[in-house]
């Protein structure tokens, strides 16, 4: 089961698992001015929703930018905790860090 984040918008967060072998897809969305602080409740909603655990996730992959600063650095430092923890990939690469990439300020 691949869990699928996206918090590069300012506010808009996006949660989706696939799974190839069963056909599973799903996909939260949820927006608020409050952005990413609803990622972590949005996993375990999702997960729940359709009867799993972290303990079936086989990998993740977020959505490392360019975006807004605070919802990239969100999405990813959740999905390398996950993937660290869980010792699954990100990204499909198991045990690196994977980077954010932040967009362009307006004063650059």
């Amino acid at each position: 089961m691949l869990l699928k984040i996206n918090t590069t918008e300012r506010e808009k967060v996006t949660v989706e698992l696939t799974d190839q072998k069963s056909g599973i897809k799903d996909q939260l969305v949820q927006t608020q001015k409050l952005g990413s602080q609803v990622l972590l409740p949005m996993i375990v909603k999702i997960l729940k929703k359709n009867k799993l655990s972290f303990s079936d996730l086989t990998g993740i992959e977020v959505n490392v930018g360019p975006g807004s600063f605070t919802g990239t650095r969100v999405g990813v430092a959740v999905a390398n905790t996950l993937g660290f923890a869980l010792d699954i990939p990100v990204n499909s690469k198991k045990g690196k860090i994977v980077l954010p990439v932040y967009e362009k300020s307006k004063f650059d």
